[in-house]
């Protein structure tokens, strides 16, 4: 059966509209039922589901990250098959010089006038632009975390020895690390900042013989890390308490040992001077500070409009590795050790979207389908910048130096040892 002038006319526009695309073979299907095909000689690898004229005039009305984003959290778009190939098509989408626009335009004029005067109606209504930013990133119950986060409760990059190694070994190899590179000491004061559910403080506080502290902004967080103390029976050992990093002032010098996990992200380049000389001021002369963080890459481009910003972060704010690593130098710490862990996050982002997902009746349950929409188009957009080196994770090992002593040694072999069980 030949193909009607109408659906001929929409696959030329589909072929012109991704005419330069080299990425993974994907589909398009339409409200419906009729599908385009990238690669008419190979199987897709994901199909993109357009649920309305809609999902085409919203990215007629302005192509960005946002726009894309708002489709899928409303499932005006929806994707089957792999979720993170289709940020190929995505970045195709938002670095493609024009034309995308005027394609779309050309698709929706393709149909009939009742169409095209729900397109006017709806490109308006289809999309809440002005929906209010999730108000705190952290704020859901901690039983939306556990399915995805597993036991270890652990929300920050994991530390695979390969890449076949399962999600809780390897955030309790990444545990085990940071305190090997900490080199803590049994009767060490350690302090956290941002310490989450206290999975770092139990860790050092059990493994390490430290008396951890810990410090948060989320009362939630606060609430679960105090119970897994008691839990643990470790009250002697460890505490925890809200408190912003910034009114420290009666702890100055308390601390051998900081870490800072998975915080530094919303910190911001403005105060990033301030975030150092805190943890310098924080530790003894001699002390020793690992901050472990994502920072964006220097050539990677930079939108006006972020989805992540929009719905995930509202406050955060990605700097360069040069950037901190100055602000560390100027606040009078000295730079010991850098290690990059990009591939590492991606790895455990792939297992975080595993569990949502063979998780999603349960985790909906906690919250709403927007919301969850958010966190798995969010973790797995990650997964590829992460890919793409666009962004990066960094350990950073930083020192406040005695009268020129680091309090290091001159190798890392410690580090590597083989691990005593537990």
């Amino acid at each position: 059966m030949m193909p009607s002038s109408l659906e001929s006319q929409k696959s030329r526009l589909f072929d012109a509209l991704f005419q330069a695309y080299e990425g993974p073979a994907f589909a398009i299907r339409l409200w419906d039922g009729w599908q385009w095909n990238s690669r008419p000689d190979a199987p897709p690898v994901f199909t993109l589901v357009m649920a309305s004229p809609g999902a085409l005039a919203s990215l007629a009305g302005g192509v960005d990250e946002v726009a894309l984003g708002e489709a899928f959290i409303q499932r005006e778009i929806d994707v089957e098959g792999d979720l993170f190939s289709v940020f190929s098509v995505a970045e195709f989408l938002l670095n493609r010089p024009g034309g995308w626009k005027q394609q779309a335009l050309s698709l929706l004029s393709c149909f009939a006038a009742g169409s095209r005067r729900w397109f006017r109606n709806g490109a308006l209504h289809s999309l809440k632009r002005d929906r209010s930013s999730i108000a705190y990133h952290y704020d859901q119950p901690v039983e939306f975390f556990r399915p995805w986060l597993g036991p270890s409760l652990v929300y920050s990059c994991a530390y695979f020895r390969h890449p076949g190694e399962s999600l809780d070994s390897a955030q309790t190899e990444k545990l085990e690390m940071i305190c090997r590179k900490l080199r803590l000491q049994p009767g060490e004061r350690f302090l956290d900042i941002g310490c989450g559910w206290g999975s770092l403080l139990l860790h050092a506080a059990a493994h390490h013989g430290a008396l951890a502290h810990g410090i948060t902004l989320s009362e939630r967080q606060a609430e679960i890390a105090a119970r897994r103390i008691e839990e643990a029976a470790l009250n002697g050992a460890c505490t925890t308490e809200l408190r912003d990093y910034r009114r420290t002032g009666d702890l100055y010098g308390s601390f051998d040992k900081i870490a800072s996990i998975g915080m530094f992200e919303h910190v911001g380049l403005k105060n990033l001077r301030q975030y150092f000389t805190t943890a310098r001021s924080l530790l003894r002369p001699g002390g020793v500070f690992l901050n472990h963080g994502i920072a964006r890459a220097s050539l990677a481009p930079v939108r006006q409009s972020s989805f992540i910003d929009r719905y995930v972060f509202p406050d955060g704010r990605l700097v360069t590795l040069a950037q901190a690593l100055a602000a560390a130098e100027s606040a009078g710490l000295e730079v010991r050790d850098v290690e990059n862990l990009r591939e590492h996050y991606e790895l455990t982002l792939r297992h975080w979207v595993q569990g949502l997902q063979s998780n999603s009746s349960t985790l909906r349950n906690y919250v709403s389908e927007t919301t969850y929409r958010i966190w798995l188009l969010y973790m797995a957009g990650s997964a590829a910048s992460f890919r793409r080196g666009d962004i990066a994770v960094y350990q950073v090992l930083l020192s406040r130096p005695d009268r020129g002593q680091s309090g290091l040694p001159l190798l890392r072999d410690d580090w590597y040892a083989a691990r005593n069980p537990a």
